[in-house]
């Protein structure tokens, strides 16, 4: 067993317009980083969340601790665990703030105890039990994007079946967030209970277009595909801007844009960083009439997943 252990996690977008709870992919910044490390009490606790005064410290409701307590109750409820968290996804963000923290946690209580668990896909359930706790579901495609890298399927919950996709080589992701905060439990509040049978069909055909195109590396198939015609109706009244947003990033030549998770923050998908960077631009110009503080962030699809840091 080491002393101590740090990881980073990367933040995530989950749906993916089409995918509503079933697709997601891993983006290179921002990410949570942990430091793990061994506890003289049995039970993990927070020593320490650095970036964030909005994060409970008590155990029983932090997502990090609920994450790797769920983890060290598997192994051995001895063990003592001290995290400290740096917090550089803000929470509410929809960019996956709880299911990075969840994971880096998961992650690193698993690396400090000398990898008891040898399967990466098998930290998923752990990592999840923390995420519920900020989501109120119990759903993994912010988690396995984050802690695998790359696009992740989530076939199945219960039982939990996730498939690992990878990533196109020269695909970029936009991502614009607003300084305002939506609860993935309340926007869960807005979604309808049952939907037409065209709507399905149509939701299904973009979903199989998309898997298809990001397994052909084909670019033009990704963007004909990127098309929500459930989830996004109700909930861009709920993001100040978004349709400005997605009209700015289509006409500067964005595969396809959409809600990430469930809010506030815009992607986009670009063909190559040149691309990428115009989009940006035009997104933010759009935005700044809004005289709403955001973030902005340009990244590749971030194929590694959650990692170790090593000095």
């Amino acid at each position: 067993m080491s002393k101590s252990i740090r990881v980073y996690s990367p933040a995530s977008v989950s749906n993916v317009t089409c995918g509503f709870d079933v697709l997601g992919f891993a983006i290179e910044k921002p990410g949570d980083i942990i430091l793990a490390e061994q506890g003289g009490k049995p039970g993990v606790r927070i020593k320490e969340i650095v970036g964030s005064d909005s994060i409970p410290l008590n155990p029983l409701e932090n997502v990090a601790s609920v994450a790797a307590q769920a983890l060290v109750n598997h192994i051995d409820p001895k063990i003592g665990i001290d995290l400290t968290i740096y917090k550089n996804i803000k929470p509410g963000s929809g960019i996956g703030s709880s299911a990075s923290s969840a994971v880096a946690a998961t992650f690193a209580a698993n690396q400090l105890l000398g990898t008891p668990i040898k399967n990466t896909f098998d930290l998923i359930p752990f990592a999840m039990q923390g995420e519920q706790i900020a989501s109120g579901a119990f759903h993994a495609d912010n988690v396995a994007p984050a802690l695998l890298g790359g696009f992740i399927i989530v076939r199945s919950n219960d039982p939990l079946d996730v498939v690992q996709l990878g990533a196109p080589p020269d695909l970029y992701t936009v991502v614009i967030h607003p300084d305002v905060q939506i609860k993935t439990s309340e926007s869960r509040k807005l979604l309808p209970g049952q939907v037409p049978l065209k709507s399905l069909v149509t939701q299904t055909g973009n979903l199989a277009g998309l898997v298809a195109g990001l397994l052909q590396h084909d670019y033009s198939l990704i963007g004909r595909s990127m098309h929500d015609v459930i989830i996004e109706p109700v909930r861009a009244s709920t993001i100040p801007g978004f349709v400005e947003l997605k009209s700015a990033a289509l006409h500067a030549g964005a595969l396809g844009a959409g809600i990430s998770g469930s809010g506030p923050s815009v992607f986009a998908l670009c063909k190559g960083e040149i691309s990428a960077h115009k989009v940006h631009d035009e997104m933010k110009i759009a935005y700044e009439s809004f005289n709403i503080k955001f973030d902005s962030y340009i990244s590749p699809i971030n194929k590694k997943g959650t990692i170790q840091i090593i000095d």
